[in-house]
Formats: structure tokens, sequence, C-alpha cells
């Protein structure tokens, strides 16, 4: 079976993004949340980059059965 990067629905802050991609990289979720809001806060591309994967990537009950 092949990862594939998506979103959660239990656990999750404001999308579920961080910790789909948590998910995806086996990482702690805190770890992903602080190195986005630096990312975001530092260049601000990370804010845009986060809007677009909120809109794009589906919920992780939509790709397992």
């Amino acid at each position: 079976m092949s990862k594939r990067l998506y979103k959660v629905e239990f656990g999750r802050k404001l999308f579920g993004v961080c910790g789909g991609l948590a998910e995806y990289l086996n990482v702690d979720v805190v770890l992903v949340r602080i190195v986005w809001a630096v990312f975001g806060l530092m260049y601000g591309a990370g804010i845009i980059l986060y809007l677009v994967c909120a809109f794009v990537l589906p919920n992780k009950s939509e790709i397992e059965p």
C-alpha cells in the first residue's frame, strides 16, 4: 500500500492538515505545527500553502474504506 497525504478529522485544530502531514512523515504533530507556524510567520507563504492544502487534500475518511 502506498502512502497518501490527507487531512485528519480527529485531533485536528483547524483543518487537519498538520495532523495528516505528521502521520505521513511519521512524526509528532506538535513538531509539524511548530515548524509550520514558524514558516508562516517568517515568510508568509506557509499560510497560503496551508490554505491550499486545506482545500485540496482529501479527508482521511474519504480515502480509506
